[in-house]
């Protein structure tokens, strides 16, 4: 598995509607179901079945659920090293538990899926950039 094998198959979801808690293609996912495809299309089965969760369980979260779960199958690695085909985990405000994923596509570019809005690749822009909080790498690369 490659950066590009990654990169390609996050490509390939733009367009897919937002659905929360759903992760497939061209139908409907989230940020963690485009991730989670992203996994089943490059790697393989998923290691671990996410549980239910809702629209904000960031805001009642003790501790960071989702970045010691991501930390459990992709490998950690410093926020300001991060390179396309990463992914990163960000942070919306200070006191709340990390809760969205975006996979970097190009030094300043990753592709998302955003509530209300379509799977789309943006810019990653200084505002997503002062809230990333983790970063992680998918195993496996070449």
């Amino acid at each position: 598995m490659t950066r590009q094998d990654i990169i390609s198959e996050a490509r390939s979801w733009i367009g897919t509607p937002y659905r929360h808690q759903a992760s497939l293609k061209g139908v409907g996912c989230d940020c963690l179901g485009l991730i989670r495809g992203v996994w089943r299309n490059v790697i393989g089965d998923e290691p671990e079945r996410a549980p239910p969760y809702a629209p904000d369980w960031a805001e009642a979260a003790r501790g960071e659920p989702l970045a010691e779960a991501a930390a459990r199958h992709l490998q950690p690695i410093a926020c300001t090293q991060f390179a396309p085909g990463d992914v990163l985990l960000f942070r919306w405000r200070e006191q709340l538990a990390a809760k969205h994923l975006a996979i970097v596509s190009a030094p300043h570019l990753m592709v998302h899926a955003h509530d209300g809005a379509c799977v789309a690749e943006v810019a990653l822009a200084p505002w997503w950039r002062r809230r990333i909080a983790y970063a992680f790498r998918f195993p496996g690369l070449e």
